[in-house]
């Protein structure tokens, strides 16, 4: 008899709804699983609000999640029931020249599974078995969940090409902005500034291992920065807010010759921009799309401890009160990191 079961819908902008999907059969190299845990995104919060940039609603939702595998196809030969697993969402078609040469982040074709009707804030999830990777025995599913952003941040630290010795600051405390100061300061040992106008985000980039936090609302970041490097800048920055503001502040707070990287998803996408900044000091902005064998890469240092994501947990949430999660990280307030849903047997 078919399994039905809840998926998760972003029907209108601010309403989530449920709709009843039916399990369709496994492919021979694809696992099922049994979701554990999924994280609500930025992106999901762009689509909440009904101004993604690049989906029209409605749409299913979810994608950062983990969980165990219950069934497998008859061609699987990397998993086995139980494995305990986080999943790479995205879905490249393997045949352009961009993944052909290994970059599938670049594919003309991409896709996310969310964008193709099948989002991660339901019981269960169906991924070709190379986008499940399994999880580390010190590795909850909870902190599972969260790779993917992990794999973005990942991503973006290495696209900035930052070495031993190099400063940073980083636009944006939530949690790709703390992901990519924490990696930042792996990679060069040194610790980034973190602006974000919401001073629990802030505090928490502290006990994180942030140098400084700047709040925004109270003073001006690029002005701090700069009087704090002797009026050099600094080697690397990251825009991870998603507004013009940041993204000018991002590429002024620069040394000369340096370069900032952009994570973040703009839901306005016409800007007045200061061109004549790239001539005047040779600086250079760099995009960042997703990830491409970063997954690899964060398990690694999950694997070893190098990195810990459980203080960015701060609430947990059941799937019946999903729409609860994105109120919390939309709240004014906004004492909030990662919001989970924990899924029930």
């Amino acid at each position: 008899m078919p399994i039905k079961y809840p998926m998760a819908v972003i029907s209108a902008p601010r309403k989530v709804d449920f709709q009843e999907k039916t399990l369709p059969v496994l492919g021979d190299e694809e696992v099922l699983i049994k979701v554990r845990a999924a994280a609500i995104c930025g992106s999901d919060l762009h689509l909440y609000k009904g101004l993604h940039p690049s989906v029209a609603l409605p749409v299913t939702v979810g994608h950062e999640a983990a969980g165990e595998v219950i069934e497998v196809g008859k061609a699987v030969t990397r998993h086995q029931v139980g494995d305990r697993v986080t999943i790479e969402p995205v879905i490249a078609c393997g045949k352009c020249e961009y993944c052909v040469r290994g970059n599938y982040h670049l594919c003309v074709n991409i896709s996310f599974q969310y964008r193709e009707g099948q989002g991660a804030f339901a019981p269960y999830f169906i991924v070709h078995q190379d986008h499940a990777f399994r999880l580390p025995e010190n590795i909850s599913y909870e902190e599972g969940a969260l790779i993917e952003p992990l794999s973005v941040a990942m991503h973006a630290v290495k696209k900035s090409g930052i070495r031993l010795g190099h400063s940073s600051a980083v636009f944006g405390a939530g949690a790709i902005g703390m992901l990519v100061s924490m990696l930042s300061k792996q990679a060069s040992g040194v610790g980034s500034f973190i602006c974000d106008i919401h001073p629990y985000r802030l505090k928490k980039a502290l006990e994180m291992g942030a140098q400084m936090a700047i709040n925004s609302r109270e003073e001006d970041p690029v002005k701090v920065i700069l009087e704090s490097t002797g009026d050099l800048g600094v080697d690397k920055s990251f825009e991870a807010v998603g507004l013009d503001t940041t993204l000018i502040q991002s590429l002024q707070v620069l040394k000369r010759g340096g370069n900032a990287t952009l994570l973040g998803i703009f839901e306005k996408t016409d800007i007045n921009f200061p061109v004549n900044i790239f001539v005047q000091r040779e600086v250079s902005l760099y995009g960042s799309q997703g990830y491409s064998w970063d997954f690899q890469d964060s398990l690694k240092m999950l694997r070893n401890g190098s990195i810990d994501l459980k203080p960015l947990i701060t609430h947990k949430v059941s799937l019946q009160n999903l729409q609860q999660g994105f109120d919390i990280l939309l709240s004014p307030k906004n004492e909030s990191i990662k919001v989970i849903i924990q899924m029930e047997d």
